[in-house]
């Protein structure tokens, strides 16, 4: 089960472009809540601060969070974010609140575990790669993972971890794989990464090779 985190918010009683700056420039994030059922959305406001503080971790873009309104807390998923185009400032956030009975889909990282001591990771000229770093999960919200792990331990050479071998914790399934084999993507991939050079070396040589020859046959010509 996820961990939830929670962030401390206001209502926003005031709406529009110009109560939006207002609020950026008091040092706080316009924000909206929806969803759940009938429940009508709700503006609200959060500290800049502490939004830009917890932007900076991995969970805040894929966990639970509680939005806590004077004790009054709801359980919510982050659903898009507005930055600034090239100031380090949040301009805008979508919530979406959820109902702890019904499946969700969120994205989840990949956390990619002992890579470096594999056979592959230990083998020289082997390159590793991460075809894919996040998927979608489908849960019930209190089965929802931060993360799920990918263990590289046994990885060798030639060796292809697709999305079906990934360990799932319970509960939790991956939608995608439900709508056929040509869904179950590459996650991890190793491969002799000088295999490409040499074959570029051997296709240079013959190349070589061949205008050679055609040297030869002209100079014959010539002195015919």
């Amino acid at each position: 089960m996820a961990k939830t985190h929670e962030l401390s918010v206001a209502l926003r009683k005031d709406e529009g472009k110009g109560a939006s700056r207002r609020l950026r420039r008091a040092g706080s994030v316009p924000a909206i809540v929806y969803g759940g059922g009938k429940l009508d959305p709700v503006s609200i406001q959060l500290a800049h601060k502490d939004v830009f503080l917890a932007s900076q971790n991995e969970w805040f873009y894929s966990a639970i969070l509680d939005l806590n309104l004077g004790g009054d807390v709801q359980k919510v998923l982050l659903r898009d974010m507005q930055r600034h185009p090239f100031k380090a400032q949040i301009l805008h956030l979508d919530f979406l609140r959820i109902n702890e009975n019904e499946e969700i889909r969120v994205r989840v990282p990949l956390h990619f575990l002992n890579q470096e001591t594999s056979p592959a990771g230990k083998a020289a000229g082997v390159i590793i790669m991460h075809e894919v770093t996040e998927v979608e999960v489908a849960c019930l919200p209190k089965d929802l993972p931060e993360y799920i792990e990918v263990d590289l331990a046994g990885l060798k050479i030639d060796d292809i971890i697709h999305l079906s071998q990934l360990n799932l914790p319970a509960g939790v399934q991956i939608p995608e794989l439900k709508l056929g084999k040509e869904h179950d993507i590459a996650v991890v991939s190793a491969k002799l990464g000088r295999e490409e050079v040499d074959g570029g070396a051997a296709e240079g040589e013959a190349g070589g090779a061949a205008a050679a020859g055609d040297k030869k046959e002209e100079a014959g010509d010539g002195d015919k």
